[in-house]
């Protein structure tokens, strides 16, 4: 099973880069972050007629996520758990062909002190209850996403200029290492080694040009999905397109069992 998890900066605007991309690679499951629209307006037709079945959770100009599967997705779950009060649209998690899959997008968090960091690690605590719950069921799963965490120094162009960021503050990086003591395998960190591997470049500064990039989209798998992990690969290709999102796709492959 090949598996791709993309924050697309809007759905609508990158949607030729988008549809591209399917056609070349074919991946059996997309996970999308910010789409950046609410559900009803979702650009859905344009990967049924790829073939895909479409599962989506939108919010009008932030946010959103959406899981696409070639074989439909069975018991659809529209929010994390832990806060019935936040609505925003950051989470979708569906059973696939076996699989139980999820598609995140975990908050920022800055400017720091405030609000959007004291959620942004509430958030992550209840990623850590959730994913607790899941292995107490064991069961293969995939968490793939934009995890807005920069898991070490050489995860990041330049340590000293994320020194103050959201991404990289030691609670954010703490919580992230509490996920993988649970017992989750970070698939890509798993199969690679190499120090300036990276899957966002800022709009600004040149960063794409001169590869001043973060990386910060992760798969994490359960021990019974990592156990099949295959490969874990960063396609760079989109990000250099026209109109390109600021990410760039991460690809997991599973082995079939």
């Amino acid at each position: 099973m090949k598996i791709a998890t993309w924050n697309v900066n809007s759905a609508k605007a990158r949607l030729p880069l988008i549809t591209d991309w399917l056609r070349l690679t074919s991946p059996d499951v997309v996970l999308f972050q910010e789409i950046k629209c609410e559900t009803a307006v979702f650009p859905g037709a344009a990967f049924e007629e790829l073939g895909y079945h479409v599962a989506v959770v939108g919010q009008k100009a932030y946010n959103g996520v959406a899981l696409l599967s070639k074989t439909p997705a069975e018991d659809i779950l529209t929010r994390l758990p832990g806060e019935p009060e936040d609505e925003q649209a950051r989470y979708i998690e569906a059973t696939v062909a076996g699989i139980r899959i999820a598609s995140l997008y975990l908050p920022n968090g800055n400017p720091i002190p405030g609000e959007k960091f004291a959620y942004k690690l509430r958030w992550m605590d209840r990623l850590y209850a959730h994913a607790r719950d899941l292995l107490a069921r064991e069961i293969p799963f995939v968490l793939g996403g934009d995890y807005n965490v920069i898991p070490q120094d050489r995860d990041v162009y330049s340590p000293a200029d994320f020194a103050g960021d959201a991404l990289a503050q030691p609670e954010t990086r703490a919580k992230f290492r509490a996920l993988l003591n649970l017992g989750l395998t970070e698939a890509y960190r798993a199969l690679h080694d190499d120090d300036r591997a990276y899957s966002f470049w800022d709009y600004q500064a040149g960063c794409w040009p001169r590869d001043k990039g973060l990386r910060i989209d992760h798969f994490l798998l359960s021990p019974q999905a990592a156990d099949r992990l295959a490969e874990c690969v960063i396609d760079r290709g989109p990000r250099g397109g026209e109109k390109a999102s600021d990410h760039t796709p991460v690809i997991l492959e599973l082995r079939d069992v």
